[in-house]
């Protein structure tokens, strides 16, 4: 069975993570992880943590001379910021002349209040510690995991950012990926990209934050992924609640789910025809489904888009109460970026990745790479057999 965990606190030592269910046999390396969890920290509008960390997971279990051993992967990522902290975030006791740096003022829009309401905390640093998206990191290094193992099967993840603010992105037929990779805000286009920054410039003069729209298309993905036959099983439903799980997500959609619903039916579903080149040996006209049809990947891309709301701490900061006196005050600012849509997308692209490796793995099974590969395989030419009359 694959499965994921991760444990650790923003300002703590570290971030700990363990990968289950990865197949024996699979080439994997620290230095491939490490790509990922820089791309995490670019990004326009980024703040003042990213100059403090450098992001490097370190492999401590289940791989063997480059191979995983079908055993669970441990990694560790240092947080470098944890020297700043040592007091504030030790493990044992601490002295009570010790700066403890105990938050009890709460930022409207973040976890902590009901949080602590419902750990019972008078401190509320034990709340946001772990609600912060320095745990994003983490998954990020689980999904460069789940990529790996993706791209033995030839399924690739890509992302970028469709609006930030009231900017939005032209509609594009086809997107150049490495223009999104080059650009810090990840837009399909130079113009796109300079107004991208010109919203977040705006956001940060106005000592407010921005939210946004980015989406995750999955390329390669087969037909039969997930299952209509209950509800944990639908694929759509799997992938909506781990982009729902980002820190500050407030929306998703599969496909084109939300225009959809202000257009006619014959202009909303994707017709099949008979395709004797296409693997499935058949074709849709269109992917307004986003790939997803009944909770079962249909072979087209996967397409998903994600809604961010503006980051709740902000240099403007507004009013709010001491959770232990009541009294009203000013919320607390913590330093944190302008706009995360740009990094968020690779966070996106981590969960896109773990859901699909969990579903793939858990169609084909296999307890080594090859084996998964010759199921595979064989599933794929069932489909020749199945469409041997399409011509």
């Amino acid at each position: 069975m694959f499965r994921y965990l991760t444990a650790g606190e923003s300002h703590g030592p570290g971030l700990t993570i363990i990968v289950e269910g990865i197949p024996a046999g699979l080439p994997i390396t620290e230095a491939y992880i490490k790509t990922q969890l820089a791309r995490r920290q670019l990004g326009y509008g980024r703040g003042g943590r990213m100059k403090i960390e450098q992001d490097r997971a370190e492999i401590r279990g289940g791989v063997r001379h480059g191979l995983t051993l079908g055993s669970p992967i441990a990694m560790w990522v240092k947080n470098r910021d944890f020297e700043n902290w040592r007091d504030a975030m030790a493990i044992g006791e601490v002295a009570d002349e010790v700066d403890r740096r105990e938050n009890t003022k709460v930022v409207p829009g973040h976890a902590d209040f009901a949080g602590g309401l419902k750990y019972a905390e008078h401190d509320l640093r034990n709340v946001l510690e772990r609600a912060s998206a320095r745990e994003t990191a983490a998954r990020v290094a689980a999904g460069a995991v789940s990529k790996r193992l993706l791209e033995e099967f030839d399924i690739k993840i890509r992302s970028r950012v469709t609006s930030i603010s009231d900017v939005s992105t032209p509609q594009l037929r086809e997107v150049d990926w490495d223009i999104v990779e080059a650009s810090d805000v990840r837009a399909a286009d130079t113009e796109t990209d300079s107004a991208f920054r010109s919203a977040i410039d705006k956001a940060k003069a106005h000592r407010t934050t921005a939210g946004g729209v980015f989406e995750v298309v999955a390329f390669g993905v087969p037909v039969g992924l997930g299952s209509h036959i209950q509800w944990d099983r639908k694929l759509d439903g799997r992938i909506a609640q781990s982009m729902m799980s980002i820190n500050a997500v407030k929306g998703v959609e599969i496909g084109h789910g939300f225009s959809n619903t202000q257009r006619p039916g014959h202009e909303v579903h994707d017709v099949v025809v008979p395709d004797a080149n296409d693997p499935r040996r058949f074709k849709h006209l269109s992917n307004e489904a986003g790939g997803i049809e009944g909770g079962i990947s249909n072979g087209e891309p996967i397409v998903v888009r994600v809604a961010i709301k503006p980051i709740a701490t902000m240099t403007k900061p507004l009013p709010s109460v001491d959770i232990n006196t009541g009294e009203v005050v000013e919320a607390p600012y913590h330093r944190s970026d302008i706009c995360q849509v740009p990094p968020a997308c690779v966070i996106g692209e981590a969960m896109m990745a773990l859901i699909l490796a969990h579903s793939l793995l858990e169609k084909f099974g296999g307890d080594r790479l090859d084996e998964t590969k010759r199921n595979y395989k064989s599933y794929l030419a069932s489909h020749q057999e199945f469409g041997q009359s399409v011509s």
